[in-house]
Formats: structure tokens, sequence, C-alpha cells
């Protein structure tokens, strides 16, 4: 069963990619119109989502974060949701694109997995799961926000070593600006990633009965991924490390999440319902 059966589904990569190609004339070429063309169908994208999220929730009736496919749906989402208030908020347009792209990436490899694939087991659907997956979605999407930020970093920093005024340099944030969002959403992103693994030891102890958590691989990768992310907030505000360098612990990091998500479930005994 293919997802292109939603045609409400259909509609949003559409949208989206379209969103994406005024957003990119604009990135090339400085272009205002485009740029407004963007920005009014990333938020119709994003009303598009809402409603596709609520839909499955009526139709299945459960909080629709229990599989690969509603995983990636979610955070595509809230990546647009953090974009979107880049732009309102922080003054960030000229990354909104690049996030956007990591969203739509997420949307379209959805596109190879089965929709219709439901949770192993009814008693999974809510409560403490729930709110565990949910803040673990969360953190994913802070950290890479965070990455494109560092991305963003380097980039800039790059020009200013080379002395390479280009026009691209001089619509990004400086390089104080790149680092203290950086910081903020990777500060965001390590309490809310703590409190998601202590609700899945909380579920495990409270209706598993799983005595060793820690011989699953899942559990031990994302431990891994806490510490490298709480290591980064300790050069930052502890070591005050240079911005270079948390950029690159950042990326890194963000890389070592992919491998966690599309990895180590396949392997992990905490996660059959995924």
């Amino acid at each position: 069963m293919m997802v292109t059966k939603f045609w409400l589904y259909d509609a949003i990569i559409y949208i989206y990619a379209l969103s994406l190609l005024f957003y990119f004339a604009d990135a090339v070429k400085k272009n205002n119109g485009a740029k407004r063309m963007g920005e009014g169908l990333l938020v119709f994208v994003w009303v598009l989502q809402t409603l596709f999220f609520f839909y499955r929730m009526y139709e299945h009736r459960y909080i629709p974060v229990f599989t690969r496919f509603e995983v990636l749906f979610l955070f595509s989402w809230l990546l647009v949701t953090a974009s979107l208030a880049a732009k309102r908020f922080f003054s960030l347009q000229y990354l909104v694109f690049f996030v956007n792209v990591f969203g739509f990436t997420m949307l379209v490899l959805n596109l190879l997995i089965d929709p219709g694939v439901m949770p192993a087991a009814v008693e999974l659907q809510g409560g403490v799961l729930g709110l565990h997956v949910v803040l673990a979605i969360f953190s994913y999407a802070a950290f890479a926000v965070s990455a494109v930020l560092a991305c963003g970093y380097l980039f800039v920093q790059s020009r200013l070593k080379r002395k390479q005024w280009t026009s691209s340099l001089l619509r990004m944030p400086s390089l104080e600006t790149l680092e203290a969002y950086m910081s903020g959403a990777l500060l965001a992103g390590v309490p809310i990633l703590i409190l998601s693994v202590t609700l899945g030891i909380v579920y495990l102890a409270l209706y598993e009965n799983w005595s060793a958590p820690l011989l699953d691989i899942k559990v031990l990768s994302t431990l891994a991924i806490l510490f490298l992310y709480a290591w980064q907030v300790l050069l930052k505000y502890r070591y005050l490390s240079a911005g270079r360098t948390l950029a690159w612990w950042n990326i890194v990091s963000c890389l070592l999440l992919l491998v966690n998500f599309t990895v180590a479930n396949n392997y992990s005994r905490l996660h059959p319902w995924f």
C-alpha cells in the first residue's frame, strides 16, 4: 500500500516542493516576491500537515506517534513549525530554506513506508510511552535545527576567513547570532531528551518489569547520543569553547543521531512497535 493513496499527503508534498522552489529562487538571487510566495505556501503546508495529523488521529483513534511513518511525519511538522518561528521571531529567514530541505526530505522518505502499519499492541497507544516518544521527536527536531545553524556558522566563518564578500554572506546572520541560536537549540534539546529517556525507563519499570534496559542497543546508543550533546553544553557554558569546535561537534552528533534513529531501532527489543 503506497502513501500516495492519501490525496492530502500528496498535496502537502507538491505544495512543499513548490514552496522550496520559491525559497531557492530567493536564495540564488534576492527576490522579495519569490520569498513571499515561499512563505505563504509554507504556512499552507503547515496547515495541511496539521489537518493530516488530526485526520490520522481521528481515523485510527490514537495519538499517531508510534510507527516510523508517524514519527517522520511529526518530525517534519516540527521542522516546519520551527522554521516559521525562526522567520517570524528570530530573523533567520535565509536559513529557513535549509531547515525545510531537511523537513521535506523526511516527507519524501515517508513515501517508502507503508502508512497503514499500525502499532503492535493497543496498550502501547498513549500514556507514558506516548509522551516518551513525543519528547524524543521534539529533542531530535531541536538538534536538527541546531545542526543546520552549525552548518551556517561554518559557512559564514569560512567566507569571512577567505574574505569572500558574496551576496549570500551579506544575507546571513553574524557569527555571534548563529552561535547563540545554535547553542539555544542545543540547550533546549538536551533536557527534553533527558525527560524522554527518563519516561522510557519509567514505562519499563511500571509496565514491562524489564530489569536490564542497559542491555538494549537502542538504550545504549541513545545514552551515548545524550552524553555527546550534554558534553557540548559543557563545552559551551563551562569550558567556553570556540564556536567552530561546537559547530563540528554538533554536526557529528546529528549524523550519529540519524544513525541511531535509522539503524538502532531495527535491533532493539524495546521498540518492536516501531
